[in-house]
């Protein structure tokens, strides 16, 4: 195994990588600089969007450039012209919160977590932005909603409330979006007080960055520690398997100064590990 940190420009808050096989291209953001990253490995292209409010994800569309969640909602980003326009705003608004974590199912429709603006109180949840554009909320409750993800087989919603320190676990309807059955998948006070971004590999071993731990865990789907990789960082955000053999974990990190701590030379930047003995699966479109 080799942890390398990528040639690219370090980040106040890196997170949300998102690897498109057909392009093969690492997608990523910056949630405080409200900027959207691509990098291409082969060309070393790298471009940059802006976005006038603070980023908590992103996803590609099937029919071209991506969906942004923003504070107040998703908007639609164009790559061509860098115009960012609303698309499903939260109705109705809440001041204190704002949008966080999300992925693409394998139906198409983009699940995202939100979050007390301060992290504080437990009015974030769990939500689902349909193909035909519409959101429906799929948990309540949460502080901090963070790294959604599935199971190969589409059954398994794998979310977490960053700051209880748990992974949740919920039974998961494809073909309708619904969840059912939330309970403790994982804790990972142990490793470090906040589960951040995640992604799933073939076998079903879920990967998740430990933020304040230092640390990238790799968990079977019955919830026990498979590895543990020691990160030259300590606030890996997230992670997302990419590369032409969707071999290659890239992790993005967040240079702490805005939380009042004097940061390290590498804090902020993205790495990747190689020779994990792992493979991804290609990260789906959203469809709407």
């Amino acid at each position: 195994m080799r942890i390398t940190q990528l040639d690219l420009p370090l980040c106040q808050v890196g997170e949300g990588p998102v690897w498109d096989v057909a392009e093969r291209a690492l997608y990523y953001i910056d949630i405080l600089e409200k900027k959207v990253f691509r990098w291409d490995p082969l060309s070393g292209e790298h471009r940059t969007w802006n976005v006038p409010d603070m980023i908590g994800s992103m996803a590609l569309r099937e029919g071209g450039g991506a969906i942004v969640a923003l504070v107040n909602g998703i908007h639609t980003l164009n790559f061509q012209t860098g115009a960012v326009e609303p698309f499903a705003l939260m109705d109705p608004a809440n001041p204190n919160i704002q949008l966080a974590d999300g992925k693409v199912d394998r139906a198409g429709r983009f699940v995202f977590g939100t979050s007390h603006r301060k992290a504080q109180e437990p009015i974030g949840g769990l939500w689902s932005l349909g193909t035909d554009g519409t959101t429906v909320q799929l948990d309540s409750g949460l502080i901090l909603g963070n790294g959604p993800c599935w199971s190969p087989d589409d059954k398994t919603l794998y979310h977490a409330d960053s700051m209880r320190h748990v992974i949740y676990v919920y039974d998961y309807d494809l073909g309708t979006g619904a969840v059912a059955n939330r309970r403790e998948f994982f804790n990972s006070s142990e490793y470090g007080p906040i589960p951040d971004g995640a992604t799933v590999d073939t076998d079903g071993n879920i990967w998740v960055a430990i933020c304040e731990g230092g640390v990238v865990l790799c968990l079977t789907p019955q919830g026990k520690v498979e590895r543990v990789i020691e990160m030259p960082v300590k606030c890996p955000a997230s992670c997302m398997f990419g590369g032409p053999e969707l071999d290659l974990l890239f992790v993005p990190s967040i240079n702490p100064a805005f939380l009042g701590r004097t940061p390290q030379p590498q804090e902020g930047a993205t790495f990747v590990i190689e020779g994990l003995g792992a493979r991804g699966i290609p990260e789906p479109r959203y469809a709407g």
